[in-house]
């Protein structure tokens, strides 16, 4: 092992340093490089992902892949939950927000923040502590449409706002509000004749059946 902790190839390295026999000292001792975007596919972690001396281990490593591995783990107890949610390394960050059932509030918002209308952001608000109340007032008039799209998950947002937020120049806040229940009937309908919109006002379970029908058959749906 001692060779090929300082063979050329820096993929071997890099495998050399993610075995879990190895100390701390000894794995910070070989020159490894981790891809920004590598997921943290570590075999010994993964097998025992409910372990909690591996899941400390892992956790607690200085190796970023190891702690990538980690927090994919639904069962990190509330220390080390705490620890990976302070981690510099945003993988990791995200990683929480997808997998761990307790991931805190300004984890979830801070990835969602980041990623934009990606599958991990879509993921970080499906999560059971992605907020819901309050959004509204936070975010109604944030520079950002990101934020503006979160309006539409505050149960106290009222119709007038789901309109106004249906004209946003934000085609992403648009499409969310036009899928909205609480968008009132006429703009709902005008919303079916706009080609970026058609799609959305087409889900709205508001739509009324008639209108419904319309769009089936327009979409060629057999009825």
């Amino acid at each position: 092992m001692d060779r090929l902790a300082v063979d050329p190839d820096d993929g071997v390295r890099l495998a050399v340093s993610l075995r879990p026999e190895l100390t701390e000292a000894r794995r910070a001792a070989i020159d490894f490089t981790v891809a920004p975007h590598a997921r943290g596919d570590v075999d010994w972690v993964a097998a025992d992902i409910a372990d909690q001396d591996v899941l400390h281990r892992a956790a607690t490593s200085a190796h970023p892949l190891l702690r990538r591995a980690a927090a994919r783990s639904p069962h990190l107890p509330p220390d080390l939950l705490r620890l990976l949610a302070e981690d510099t390394d945003i993988l990791v960050r995200t990683h929480l927000a997808i997998y761990h059932p307790d991931t805190p509030e300004e984890v979830l918002m801070s990835v969602y923040a980041r990623l934009g209308g990606t599958f991990s952001a879509w993921m970080a608000t499906g999560h059971p502590r992605f907020p819901r109340e309050g959004l509204a007032a936070r975010y109604a008039d944030h520079p950002d449409g990101i934020y503006r799209q979160l309006v539409v998950r505050d149960p106290a947002a009222d119709s007038d706002l789901i309109e106004r937020l249906s004209h946003d120049p934000d085609v992403w806040t648009r499409q969310a509000a036009t899928r909205d229940p609480r968008l009132p009937l006429p703009r709902l309908l005008e919303a079916l004749a706009l080609p970026e919109l058609a799609s959305s006002a087409g889900a709205n379970p508001a739509l009324p059946p008639g209108e419904m029908a319309v769009v089936m058959d327009e979409a060629g749906v057999p009825s």
